[in-house]
């Protein structure tokens, strides 16, 4: 096949997709101190990333090296599990860094440690079967009228992802609404109790926002074209617009490690020790909320 610039970009994004994952992987792994809930939820973040730059690294090398049809459904099948354990992951911290603020009190206890558990099993369960219907049998490879913008998806496969997607996307939305008013309401009783300005409370309060609204709208801005594109896009349109709306996409995964892991100040000792020996081992950890991160 001659060589698809688009394809070549997708190969390095998913190069520095792994790169950046693998060490919030590794970090979170090989640190005892990272098994706190909201730390398992971040590393399978990272993990789902992580196989997401894979599997866009091994998709380009069988196209071009090893062309075969088993082997690009099995590619494919790794894309659409990694990514969707990628959203479903980012639902789940979303719904941590809530029950984190509304059940302040309750939040460091067993019960959120089996929470968390579940939840990483429905994400992953999820995910895998997703990945598994092009593998048994629901591909186009026999049909190319029912293919999507996608080969060899089906435009079926797609459609449910992509509403998947829309409804992930609208209950996070809901929670970073009612993350807000609950972050609002905190900054002012604060200000009430201490005495603070105005200023300072609305200070505070606006901090507060533009950090949920970057997370949020980063989010939006990555995977919201390639969503809308699976609805309405067809088999028989350009490659070219696939290619437009699914790079933002992976994106995504790349942009994930910087907000949800590198930010995280235990994280950044970890590193800083590794990399240069900034800061002793064995520094105490400070405990953190999941709303910090």
């Amino acid at each position: 096949l001659a060589l698809n610039p688009w394809d070549v970009v997708l190969c390095i994004s998913g190069t520095i997709i792994s790169c950046e994952n693998a060490v919030v992987v590794v970090v979170i792994f090989y640190t005892p101190a990272f098994r706190a809930p909201m730390f398992l939820l971040i590393g399978s973040l990272a993990t789902a990333d992580l196989l997401a730059g894979l599997g866009l690294i091994l998709h380009f090398a069988f196209v071009y090296f090893i062309p075969s049809e088993s082997v690009s459904l099995l590619t494919v099948g790794l894309l659409v599990t990694s990514f969707t354990a990628s959203v479903s992951s980012l639902l789940t911290i979303t719904i941590d860094r809530y029950l984190s603020l509304y059940n302040a009190l309750t939040y460091y206890s067993e019960k959120t440690v089996t929470r968390t558990y579940i939840m990483l099993i429905l994400t992953w369960g999820t995910s895998i079967c997703y990945g598994l219907l092009p593998i048994t049998g629901w591909n186009c490879l026999k049909e190319p009228s029912a293919c999507s913008i996608v080969k060899p998806l089906m435009k079926n496969h797609l459609i449910i992802l992509s509403v998947s997607f829309f409804m992930i996307f609208a209950v996070m939305l809901q929670l970073y609404v009612q993350i807000c008013k609950i972050v609002c309401r905190h900054a002012h009783q604060i200000a009430v109790q201490r005495h603070f300005l105005a200023s300072s409370h609305y200070v505070t309060t606006r901090k507060g926002i533009a950090t949920l609204a970057v997370i949020l709208g980063t989010f939006a801005s990555c995977w919201l074209p390639f969503a809308v594109y699976c609805l309405l896009g067809d088999h028989s349109y350009p490659a070219l617009y696939t290619y437009i709306t699914l790079l933002p996409a992976t994106y995504n995964s790349m942009i994930n490690p910087l907000i949800y892991a590198f930010r995280n100040q235990e994280i950044q000792k970890v590193l800083w020790t590794v990399c240069c020996g900034c800061c002793s081992s064995t520094v105490p950890f400070r405990s953190r909320s999941p709303s910090d991160v």
